[in-house]
């Protein structure tokens, strides 16, 4: 075939998006709990759910009306708690559950059902797989269709030769982890899709010196989005804004700018509105700020349940009173006391040494009764990897490898490579993007500390860099397009290519769920779930 193909090409590229979104609509429409009881297939999207119905149903950020069958919080509603749960002080003054995700997402999902219920009557509570799967669709299956239409232009444009483009857009619709995502609620979507956006806009500006203004506030607008769902986009919004900047500085200031800041105030303001603080739940795991620090009070003495009276004094000079219940009680991490009065719904904590009691504000959200992620209580990946060594193997090459899963980020590898040596000036400034954030972001979380280093849980691929798809999409064109006349190297390619759509579709039904490499790590006892 030869460049008079474009044509043909470009129906080869409706057809593979109409098939791949048939499938994902189909999946949407079969997929359900273990119960049978809604469409939620894990803690992570029924902590969102639960958000969205809490917003719409009751008015409110707050899960206890959701997530419990009963007023006094003993029976929980099994198809609705999550473990992706923090719990603090509300509007009220007493203490209530919140989902740990930033709230800006859920909100905008939560308008989509506002409008859903207004028009049809549908609920989440009555009818949850009517409402989930109609707002699944909306949320996950239209913005990916957008994404390939986008990528198939990107290929149009950059790529060379008839195999290679249509090579690519055989990986984008069938051999990735995003269309997996496709039947559950999730931030990773949303992420990828918000990065091609901005990147076809980015290009658009730096590639081909585009200068229309909208331009530059949509790749803002997204580039900014996605940092809302994967803070480790935080590198690529940085870069496209400097980029964007040396290109145009009025633009960027006057539309990229203003665009991102739109995101921005939503983000913080939801984030507000929710939790009555700037800053989103998963930033509040420690201790908070120290209130008073009050002298001779040997650490024994904090074992007791009353409250000594320096205590009471040294709180009450910082205007707080505590009632007669107030009592000390032992924190379910292993070191330290809290401070709990149940009447003002306080709680503060306690670190004791030789010279006396140190007492901070109560800061971790994460740190409540019913609370899996206490250290004690967390289970198989959540504990975390010790060896940072096999963190990082796994992470490549191992059950959650981005290349022994998904091999077809080689190519990615090789073309970004290419670019990088061989390429246009400003393809080889694309190059360098994805070669360095892509080395950025592995590098941030192979450096976590241990809590953090758990893999992303239970999930098909580490999930964490699905936000960086697009990049790689677009960086593995050349190396398709030299390859495509060599028959040794194109079956070489379609093996890669074999593997990733195997990947892909083993965990089709729940993304939420073990990679095939890691189930045969058990089976050989290499390793223990």
């Amino acid at each position: 075939m030869s460049e008079d193909n474009a044509a043909l090409r470009k129906s080869i590229y409706a057809l593979l998006i109409v098939a791949t979104c048939g499938t994902m609509i189909g999946r949407i429409w079969t997929v359900q709990s273990p119960l049978g009881k809604t469409p939620f297939l894990s803690a992570n999207d029924r902590s969102r759910w639960a958000t969205v119905r809490a917003l719409v149903d009751h008015g409110t950020y707050e899960l206890d009306e959701v997530i419990f069958e009963d007023a006094a919080q003993t029976k929980r509603n099994r198809e609705w708690y999550s473990i992706d749960m923090v719990r603090h002080r509300g509007v009220d003054g007493r203490e209530h559950y919140y989902s740990s995700k930033p709230p800006l997402l859920a909100t905008l999902i939560a308008g989509k059902y506002w409008l859903l219920k207004q028009c049809t009557g549908i609920t989440l509570g009555e009818h949850p797989f009517y409402a989930a799967r109609i707002l699944l669709i909306t949320t996950n299956v239209v913005p990916l269709a957008l994404f390939f239409l986008l990528l198939a232009t990107l290929v149009e444009r950059f790529g060379t030769t008839d195999w290679g483009r249509l090579f690519a857009m055989v990986c984008a619709t069938f051999g990735t982890f995003l269309t997996t995502f496709g039947v559950t609620l999730n931030n990773h979507l949303p992420a990828a899709v918000s990065v091609a956006v901005a990147v076809w806009a980015a290009l658009a500006i730096w590639r081909d010196s585009e200068r229309r203004w909208p331009l530059f506030a949509v790749c803002g607008f997204f580039a900014a989005f996605a940092v809302t769902n994967e803070l480790p986009a935080l590198s690529l919004f940085a870069a496209l804004g400097a980029a964007l900047l040396w290109r145009s500085p009025s633009r960027t200031l006057l539309a990229f700018v203003p665009a991102a800041a739109i995101v921005a105030a939503g983000f913080f303001g939801t984030n507000q509105i929710a939790h009555g603080t700037w800053r989103p739940p998963y930033s509040h795991r420690h201790d908070g700020p120290l209130i008073a620090t009050v002298p001779g009070i040997a650490a024994e003495k904090l074992d007791a349940s009353q409250v000594p009276a320096a205590m009471r004094d040294a709180l009450r000079a910082q205007a707080i009173k505590l009632s007669d219940e107030a009592m000390i009680q032992r924190r379910l991490t292993p070191v330290g006391w809290m401070l709990w009065d149940p009447v003002h719904q306080h709680r503060l904590a306690l670190a004791a040494d030789g010279s006396g009691v140190r007492i901070h504000r109560w800061d971790n959200w994460y740190e409540y009764d019913r609370s899996y992620w206490i250290d004690e209580r967390k289970t198989g990946v959540d504990r975390g990897e010790p060896s940072r060594l096999v963190y990082a193997m796994n992470v490549l090459v191992g059950h959650r490898g981005i290349f022994s899963l998904t091999p077809i980020w080689l190519l990615s590898l090789v073309g970004a490579g290419y670019w990088l040596v061989q390429g246009h000036a400003r393809m080889r400034a694309f190059a360098l993007l994805v070669l360095g954030l892509s080395g950025v972001v592995l590098a941030f979380y192979l450096l976590r500390p241990l809590e953090d280093r758990n893999y992303g849980g239970v999930a098909c691929g580490f999930r964490w860099m699905f936000w960086l798809i697009p990049l790689w999409l677009v960086a593995l064109l050349p190396a398709a397009d030299g390859i495509a006349s060599r028959r040794a190297w194109r079956a070489v390619a379609g093996t890669l290519l074999l593997i990733s759509v195997i990947s892909a579709s083993y965990a089709a039904l729940n993304p939420w769920s073990h990679s095939w490499l890691y189930q045969y790590w058990v089976y050989l006892r290499w390793i223990t779930p």
